[in-house]
């Protein structure tokens, strides 16, 4: 999943940044509001992390601009807890509000739902035939037992479980699973939905040849 966070406090940012990749999400970063609105309009990202007090362009606009063409999951993020800026907030198309300081564990939590709610999943944990996903914990078992995967196998099947049903296209893996700043290789998806089939069935990720990767929802 990719992410972006627009925040500009330096130190902030770069915890933020840090702590997010170490969860396994793709990120990338503004640090001021127009160089946010255009990565957020420029970009296809799985939920955005928006600070309100911003340089150049601040929160509430780069929503209204964003809202125009797209409907990206935002958390906004503020210093300031006054009900009336978080009514305006949420009624200016934010998703969900949080009010700095925060904990970490909450802000990952809070991603993961606007995650899972955009995607029209309601259950916490993914379930597909005998394999489970708990995208808290990041783990997949298949038929109880443990799979082990690497970061990037996990977060395509992530992605591909949370689309199930969708014929999901290599540029739009690549874009949602890879940041700014990751060199990509062109045969790296095929090695890796190589080896999600090796250790969860043939049967679970299936190939339409020149469109992309799906997984059945009847899987």
């Amino acid at each position: 999943m990719r992410i972006l966070v627009v925040e500009d406090e330096p130190r902030l940012l770069k915890n933020l940044a840090r702590a997010l990749r170490e969860e396994g999400y793709a990120v990338d970063t503004a640090e001021d509001g127009e160089d946010g609105l255009f990565k957020a309009i420029n970009y296809d990202y799985d939920a955005i992390v928006l600070d309100v007090m911003l340089p150049r362009l601040d929160g509430w606009d780069i929503l209204t601009g964003l809202r125009k063409t797209k409907k990206t999951p935002v958390l906004m993020l503020t210093a300031r807890d006054a009900t009336a800026d978080r009514v305006r907030g949420l009624d200016g198309g934010a998703d969900d509000y949080l009010v700095k300081p925060f904990d970490l564990a909450e802000l990952f939590a809070r991603v993961r739902a606007l995650i899972r709610r955009s995607a029209g999943q309601a259950r916490p944990n993914l379930e597909l035939g005998d394999v489970e996903i708990d995208p808290r914990a990041r783990v997949v078992t298949r038929s109880g037992q443990t799979v082990p995967l690497t970061a990037r196998e996990y977060a395509i099947l992530e992605y591909l479980a949370l689309h199930q049903g969708e014929v999901i296209s290599r540029s739009e893996l690549y874009e949602h699973l890879f940041d700014e700043n990751d060199d990509t290789l062109s045969n790296l998806l095929d090695v890796h939905v190589y080896s999600l089939r090796k250790k969860l069935g043939r049967e679970l990720i299936a190939t339409r040849r020149g469109q992309g990767y799906c997984i059945s929802p009847e899987t």
